[in-house]
């Protein structure tokens, strides 16, 4: 009994200082931790060690900068420069674009045109006809990569490129593309000479839980044909009925096909996982920039555990603070941080009009009742929220004043901010927001509003549920 009270006490007090040797967790991450090693000793401790470290280790780390300073070296003329902020963006916006550029070096681009696919149809029979009509090169980076129609489709194209001479690279997650990276599909890929290659793979499982954890990803999805074309959005190579969780289908996704200098950005992102997961040079990767005329300025945000902490939510906080007049955001997954959270109330408090749309049932349970504690604060400062009630909504939207957008794969949730590896695109240009406005729009017209009255009235164990999960978000 005295040997497992002393075990017991040294199992506590060493992740307990664990945990507050550590500065990069905020006080509540901290104090949600003390919550679940207290009430769970054992369970939390296990936890912890396989889930408490947002860190793939210091030899990736090392690699990382190695392949932004080679990056730098080799191609800073495509990254933009500070100065385009101050002649491309006006003023009130200037910060937001700013600190895009500051998290790991993409500044705004003039001359680029940006295409709204219509539906997942429209998406795959048009990114399929560009990878056949690419002449020297295509690259993919997808999370999820399904043996689907879309799947499929995309695979075969990539089939058709490399038998003709077109170099042809893919990626795809070690978890999220696991069926595909064991399947006779990617094998078909390799023997036709689709150079392949698994991010965050799961060589070798122990020393993976030793020095990182297993959720770590690659939660990117790109797409880059011939450097003069990309692909942005929410969509990963797979159908909207998204087999692995059906019973939420059809997900809901949105896609913008982008030609211009951006391009190049997006295939530096591309490169510098390519690289780090290769170990190849940037020398192989053509870089070549194509404005168009009357184009308008973008750039490329790439975020991941390897660059900033905080760098997502850091730069909704600036968007949201520039917001004059109309914001209106979506997202599957929202468990902000207190950043976040306090920047949209304060928004609805001077007078923006603040919309979220969110899915009505989502495939988390979790985070459901995480976002849903959030409601009676946003509602009580003037936010509207609606709730999208025809299958999962996945898109990633953020539109602002009619002018301003960002469109990617990051999710307003913890895993995005401080897990996944995320890319988005940031933009001014009003017909491109117009076009995204009116997407939400149909979001909107798709979902049920959320009275203040409504949530006001929930039973009180709902309300303590859901606070209860969102006490314990800060390490989910």
């Amino acid at each position: 009994m005295t040997i497992l009270l002393i075990f017991h006490a040294l199992l506590v007090i060493g992740f307990t200082t664990r945990i507050l040797l550590r500065d990069d967790l905020s006080p509540p991450a901290r104090l949600a931790w003390f919550i679940i090693l207290g009430l769970l000793p054992y369970f939390g401790s296990v936890v912890y060690f396989l889930f408490g470290e947002n860190d793939l280790g210091r030899r990736a780390d090392r690699r990382h900068k190695d392949v932004f300073d080679e990056i730098e070296a080799k191609a800073s003329e495509f990254m933009g420069v500070r100065a385009n902020t101050e002649r491309l963006i006006d003023p009130i916006y200037r910060p937001a674009f700013r600190y895009a550029g500051s998290i790991n070096g993409f500044h705004p681009v003039d001359g680029n045109a940006a295409e709204l696919m219509a539906d997942s149809t429209a998406t795959r029979t048009r990114l399929v006809a560009d990878i056949d009509a690419a002449t020297d090169h295509v690259h993919v980076l997808y999370y999820i990569w399904l043996n689907d129609n879309t799947g499929r489709e995309v695979a075969e194209a990539l089939i058709r490129a490399a038998r003709r001479g077109v170099t042809c690279r893919a990626m795809a997650d070690g978890l999220g593309s696991r069926s595909l990276i064991k399947s006779r599909l990617w094998q078909r890929m390799k023997e036709a000479g689709v150079q392949l290659a698994v991010a965050l793979p799961f060589r070798n499982i122990i020393r993976t839980l030793l020095i990182s954890r297993l959720d770590l990803r690659n939660h990117r999805k790109i797409t880059v044909i011939d450097s003069t074309i990309t692909y942005c959005g929410s969509r990963n190579s797979a159908d909207p009925e998204f087999l692995p969780k059906a019973k939420y289908a059809p997900w809901v996704d949105i896609m913008l096909r982008f030609e211009g200098p951006v391009v190049t950005q997006n295939q530096l992102l591309f490169a510098s996982d390519w690289m780090q997961a290769t170990g190849e040079s940037l020398d192989g990767i053509e870089l070549i920039s194509k404005p168009v005329e009357g184009g308008f300025p973008a750039q490329v945000m790439g975020v991941g555990p390897t660059e900033r902490r905080g760098a997502t939510p850091q730069l909704f906080a600036n968007l949201i603070a520039s917001a004059e007049t109309r914001l209106t955001l979506s997202t599957p997954y929202f468990v902000p941080d207190a950043t976040l959270l306090e920047g949209l109330c304060a928004a609805a408090h001077r007078g923006v009009a603040v919309t979220l749309i969110y899915p009505k049932v989502n495939d988390s349970w979790i985070v459901a009742a995480a976002s849903r504690s959030y409601y009676h604060r946003l509602l009580d400062a003037g936010c509207v929220i609606h709730e999208f009630k025809e299958g999962l909504l996945h898109a990633k939207t953020l539109t602002i004043d009619g002018c301003v957008s960002l469109i990617g794969s990051s999710n307003l949730d913890l895993r995005s901010f401080d897990l996944n590896y995320e890319n988005n695109i940031l933009l001014r240009d009003e017909t491109t927001t117009l076009a995204i406005l009116e997407r939400q729009q149909t979001y909107i017209d798709r979902s049920d509003e959320v009275p203040l009255a409504a949530v006001l009235a929930w039973p009180y164990y709902r309300r303590i549920w859901n606070n209860v999960v969102a006490t314990i978000g800060p390490v989910l």
